[in-house]
């Protein structure tokens, strides 16, 4: 298990290998060390602005991340290239061209560079989380049916893990993978231990998929009540 001491070592050392790689001309901090918020759990999280051929930056700094710092596997998430070090630690460098580098989010502090003024990546459309929501009830329905319970077990978690999004957006927290949940009032969160599914035996999975429509009904409708009132029958439909 890495350590805090062991963390900021190697930060350190990736900041000052950016700082002499010509081909860089920004560094920035971004996650939970960016505003101060870093705990024992963190991980590493660097973007950096990158002036010549992307791909070749990409390739080097992978072959460093193995070579200097024995990483065991990656993986690439839109810019970032994500990797598992043998400790446990999780490192995220982002290459972006330096048009594209700059703070889209609360979570950026620049080391070096200048970065660019950039439109701010926005929450979640409510509706669109509403509209995921039912998507997932559908096809929870169907997959009850079917006999197919472990679809159904991940179709009714997906659709509560959309309302608890909604409920996070209400609340004005994130809403994004889950970030925002633990932060929801106690009396918010209480009714969704409900929507757990304790079990894959079919009458569990229709019980917690009953649970979670009638979340969704009440979520929607203090998004629209209109729309939560278009929804309402057909969503208990697929309950019954």
């Amino acid at each position: 298990m890495f350590t805090p001491d062991s963390r900021s070592r190697l930060r350190d050392s990736l900041i000052a290998a950016a700082r002499a790689d010509e081909r860089i001309s920004g560094a920035a901090l971004t996650g939970s060390a960016s505003v101060g918020r870093e705990d024992q759990w963190s991980d590493i999280d660097l973007a950096l602005a990158v002036a010549g051929d992307r791909a070749q930056v990409v390739a080097d700094w992978t072959d460093r991340m193995y070579r200097d710092h024995r990483a065991v596997h990656h993986l690439d998430l839109d810019v970032f290239r994500v990797f598992l070090l043998p400790d446990t630690l999780q490192v995220d460098i982002a290459f972006w061209p330096e048009s594209e580098f700059g703070a889209t989010g609360p979570t950026f502090r620049t080391l070096f560079g200048e970065p660019n003024e950039l439109p701010q990546i926005q929450p979640p459309a409510a509706e669109h989380l509403v509209g995921m929501a039912w998507l997932y009830a559908l096809h929870a329905r169907s997959s009850i049916a079917r006999g197919r319970v472990w679809q159904a077990e991940y179709m009714i978690s997906g659709a509560r893990d959309q309302v608890l999004a909604l409920a996070c957006l209400r609340h004005g927290l994130p809403a994004a993978q889950g970030r925002g949940v633990d932060e929801l009032p106690a009396e918010v969160l209480a009714p969704f231990a409900e929507a757990l599914v304790r079990s894959v035996e079919p009458a569990e999975l229709r019980r917690a998929f009953g649970v979670v429509v009638e979340l969704l009904i009440t979520e929607a409708g203090r998004v629209d009540s209109s729309l939560a009132a278009r929804l309402s029958g057909p969503l208990r439909d697929l309950v019954h």
